[in-house]
């Protein structure tokens, strides 16, 4: 992945300095950009040596031609061919390192943040885009907000969703640890049926607006995903299939990543018939959230393996931010449809991806802890992921210099695991889990799924952490 390296080129149309205002926001090294164009340069020059060292190969090679014509002796030039052959061969794996070299460092400038996203460190910062919640609008015309420890269905002795889950016996965090260790989990009885449904319905409400389903692989070549990921991400989200050097491969860590790959070194040159794309994908996907240790420790919220609903579109570049709110707006409206409370983000330049020019954050309401966490994330790369995997588009015109890439963007809908958790505690009963409505054509029509048996002890809740139990039912 990369930005556009004419950008660092004043001399041909360029503009380093907008290169180094975007790394500033993102409070990453200025000195980067520099140090790339001087590699860059550096790199032309032996390129530049080859290629003019290679038109004397050329002209060597139509003089023996023309002795070999006319029957003389050409073994002077054979032989000076021949060094000329060894000296090109040189330059060209020096030329090969230098770009590499080069790329690999270009590859870690971010791309060039949007000039509507708050500019911070610290994502204490975020902006708040909008709030919203189901029971709509105060008299004073302000949107209603989610109290702490109030849920849709009852107003105390709210449960966390771990706790809920337990009651509902639709979990098993303990025998999942036993078998696939830390953060590995059983979903059983409705619990099933609830994850499925999540899916489904997520599929549905994508289809109707437009977007075609894909199932993709769950793994790719190492090769390939170095082209959609970014590096840190080799060592702390992604998995490794252990197999010959030759062909690593690597659990997808969400859809995006092979979605993205799959129209890898393609032409869309007729633009206004075949973009925009809407693909909504699904998978199951896998993550070792390396650095998360401690964090949302108990329940499905953070774990190593999940299903997931994602919104990916391809578009041409002049209508990726129109693109950018149609997504947004498909993640409230699916939220909203399940009854959930959220705010939407909008997510401070320090705390971009390199590939993210722009990014938002839909947090639902979890009532138990009175916070919002994150269930959404919805970003526009413009050309900056298409520009390695050589996605293009437009009509080629005679004289054209400039390649012209498609803007690519990924959204969550729905990754289902995290998504149960916040409606399990928003709509507990004293008696239960009320289903939201828009789930019940997935649930055999069921409104309602009671508890099966109580919470443990505090001292065996603290020892088992909710959810689990050592004896067998």
């Amino acid at each position: 992945m990369g930005i556009d390296l004419l950008l660092l080129q004043e001399s041909k149309g360029g503009d380093i300095a907008s290169v180094i205002a975007s790394q500033k926001k993102r409070f990453a090294s200025e000195e980067l950009v520099n140090e790339v164009l001087a590699m860059y340069k550096a790199w032309t020059v032996v390129d530049f040596n080859r290629n003019q060292l290679q038109k004397e190969v050329n002209k060597v090679q139509k003089e023996i031609g023309m002795k070999m014509k006319a029957k003389e002796d050409a073994s002077e030039l054979k032989a000076k061919k021949a060094e000329l052959d060894k000296e090109v061969a040189d330059l060209a794996v020096q030329s090969k390192e230098a770009e590499d070299a080069m790329r690999r460092k270009a590859n870690t400038i971010g791309n060039i943040v949007h000039d509507s996203v708050p500019v911070s460190s610290t994502e204490d910062d975020n902006r708040v885009e909008r709030t919203w919640h189901p029971d709509g609008l105060t008299p004073n015309g302000e949107q209603t907000k989610p109290l702490l420890g109030q849920g849709l269905t009852m107003k105390a002795d709210i449960l966390s969703h771990d706790e809920v889950m337990y009651r509902l016996d639709i979990l098993e965090m303990e025998r999942g640890a036993k078998v696939a260790g830390h953060r590995g989990f059983y979903l059983t009885g409705d619990g099933v049926d609830l994850n499925q449904a999540m899916i489904t319905y997520g599929l549905d409400f994508l289809r109707k607006r437009k977007f075609k389903k894909v199932q993709p692989p769950f793994f790719m070549n190492r090769s390939v995903m170095g082209k959609t990921a970014q590096l840190e991400e080799f060592d702390e989200a992604l998995y490794k299939i252990e197999g010959s050097d030759d062909n690593e491969k690597y659990l997808i860590a969400t859809s995006e990543q092979p979605i993205s790959a799959m129209h890898m070194d393609e032409w869309f040159d007729q633009p206004n018939e075949q973009l925009p794309i809407r693909y909504a994908g699904y998978s199951t996907c896998f993550r070792k959230e390396a650095g998360s240790s401690g964090r949302d420790v108990l329940g499905i919220f953070r774990i190593h393996q999940f299903e997931k609903v994602e919104q990916f579109c391809i578009t041409d570049p002049s209508s990726s931010w129109e693109m950018f709110e149609e997504m947004v707006a498909n993640s409230e409206a699916f939220y909203q449809s399940l009854g959930l409370p959220y705010q939407l983000i909008s997510i401070v330049s320090g705390a971009l991806n390199n590939a993210a020019a722009k990014k938002y954050d839909l947090e639902a309401w979890f009532p138990h802890q009175g916070v919002y966490k994150e269930l959404v994330s919805v970003s526009n790369c413009t050309d900056y992921q298409s520009r390695t995997l050589e996605v293009r588009c437009g009509v080629k015109k005679q004289g054209d210099t400039k390649k012209v890439y498609t803007h690519m963007l990924n959204g969550t809908l729905c990754a289902t695991e995290r998504a149960l958790c916040c409606i399990v505690e928003n709509y507990q009963t004293p008696e239960g889990l009320v289903i939201p409505e828009a789930l019940r054509p997935y649930m055999q029509g069921r409104d309602f799924i009671p508890y099966v048996r109580e919470l443990p002890s505090h001292k065996a809740k603290k020892a088992i952490g909710i959810p689990g139990q050592t004896q067998a039912k």
